[in-house]
């Protein structure tokens, strides 16, 4: 059986914006990959709200930056076929400053630390595959639309910039915004359809990634 690590935000968490808790297990994208390769891969979630690509960001109690917890990650869950990383979103925040270009910066770092990563065991390291994340659209939320000023337009960037990294890589992309739209509740959190919608639209290129 294939494992693949799924890394990534509070979408990859499954932050629910209707009940400012999380979407019930089956809902959640990960979950939903794993049930469409129907018992051929483990699927191993790991989403953190806030999380960015490689940015510091200390308005929370757990450590946000991706590339920097990424190596735990890889040792804990080690061997690894595939590692899916869906992170960019929050790179958008005003205050993390690294915009769409410096999510891409973050996100070169992150598949050649998964490309070099010195694993004990196995011979190969995982496919990577890279995911821009659904487009932040406008909202009136008190918190997240100041949050996010400009962000809908910005991310617009993003799956051009991942696109040219996983060329350039040999890595695999997909853009979630071409399946998957943030709710204007709060502007970038998914409803439980959008978020089950990436997973079910991740499988094929899973598949495909892993011979399956």
């Amino acid at each position: 059986m294939k494992t693949i690590l799924c890394y990534g935000d509070s979408l990859t968490f499954g932050a629910d914006p209707v009940t400012e808790g999380r979407h019930e297990y089956e809902d959640r994208w990960p979950s939903v990959l794993e049930a469409g390769l129907g018992g051929e891969a483990r699927v191993i979630a790991e989403g953190l709200g806030g999380r960015t690509t490689a940015f510091d960001d200390d308005t929370l109690a757990a450590d946000l930056n991706g590339v920097r917890i990424l190596p735990v990650m890889l040792k804990s869950h080690q061997p690894l076929d595939a590692v899916v990383v869906m992170l960019g979103t929050n790179d958008l925040k005003i205050y993390t400053g690294g915009g769409a270009l410096g999510a891409a910066m973050g996100m070169k770092r992150m598949v050649r630390l998964i490309q070099t990563f010195p694993y004990d065991h196995q011979e190969a390291p995982p496919n990577v595959v890279i995911v821009a994340p659904p487009l932040p659209v406008a909202t009136d939320h008190a918190d997240l639309g100041p949050m996010f000023e400009g962000a809908p337009q910005e991310a617009l960037k993003l799956a051009g910039h991942y696109g040219r990294v996983a060329e350039e890589l040999g890595a695999v992309f997909f853009d979630a915004a071409g399946v998957a739209e943030a709710t204007p509740l709060d502007g970038v959190h998914l409803d439980a359809a959008n978020t089950r919608a990436i997973g079910e639209g991740l499988v094929p290129v899973v598949r495909e990634a892993l011979g399956l």
